[in-house]
């Protein structure tokens, strides 16, 4: 039976990676090509003039770099917010400690959808539209990193911190020196989850940002690829472009992504 789930995974891994190598090839043919067959999107010529095309008379170089300084800091910010907030509700006894973690918990049951209006009426009153930190901000609350985190927490048995207590420790010590080397697979595996979510997020930033120079990647993208339609090159361009920085992440930390969506429960 082994080579039937070798076989169905290779058919998969095929499938999937297809419309990738489809645009990689389309990517680099001429402009104006004409198509009979299908072996005609693979074969020669190529050329890479859309490309400096592309990267010279658009903006989108700027938009990928928009794109990395708000995941980026959303990333760190999100995490950073995510693990003290996971320690406290796991380690600090406090009054009403196990109502928060179901107020956290509660977060999951409400769609991102269902808060954008009143999160766009804040967002106006605090003069954060057309701006990096009416970007950055909205993005940091993640009940899921939250709960991932001091599921973690949870597991680190309290003897350890105690020890360190002993030794005149304090919370911050031991946050500092214990919980954090030991739940790094964990953070790895938020951060990159947070990135990709920054990434690809797209309904935020076509509320709040009207000034194409702020643009990030999934606002600018349809922009591009609207002026294109009757072309399959200059859009597959464009694609191709921007997800070069995605892919090189998830080649690089393809087990922690992996890890991370097997923690957090994420399907489909």
């Amino acid at each position: 039976m082994k080579w039937v789930y070798r076989l169905v995974s290779l058919f998969m891994a095929v499938l999937f990676a297809g419309p990738l190598v489809w645009m990689l090839f389309v990517s680099v043919k001429e402009e104006g090509m004409k198509i009979i067959t299908v072996t005609d999107w693979f074969t020669p010529p190529y050329s890479f003039a859309v490309y400096q095309e592309i990267l010279s008379g658009t903006k989108l170089t700027n938009w990928i770099g928009n794109s990395l300084l708000v995941a980026a800091f959303v990333t760190v910010l999100t995490v950073a917010a995510a693990a003290l907030a996971g320690f406290a509700l796991s380690k600090i006894p406090f009054r009403y400690r196990t109502l928060m973690f179901f107020v956290v918990l509660a977060g999951l049951l409400i769609p991102g959808e269902a808060t954008i209006i009143p999160l766009y009426q804040v967002a106006k009153d605090m003069n954060l539209l057309n701006s990096y930190q009416g970007l950055i901000i909205p993005a940091l609350a993640s009940p899921v990193a939250v709960i991932v985190l001091k599921s973690f927490f949870d597991g680190i048995p309290n003897d350890l911190l105690e020890s360190v207590q002993i030794d005149g420790g304090g919370s911050w010590r031991i946050f500092m020196r214990i919980m954090l080397p030991l739940c790094r697979p964990a953070l790895a595996s938020m951060a990159i989850l947070t990135f990709i979510g920054s990434w690809n997020n797209f309904l935020w930033p076509f509320l709040s940002i009207t000034d194409d120079n702020l643009f990030t990647l999934p606002m600018g993208i349809p922009t591009l690829i609207s002026q294109y339609s009757e072309d399959y090159v200059k859009p597959m361009v464009v694609n191709a472009i921007a997800s070069i920085p995605i892919i090189v992440l998830f080649v690089i930390f393809e087990r922690q992504i992996v890890k991370g969506i097997s923690m957090s429960g994420i399907k489909g």
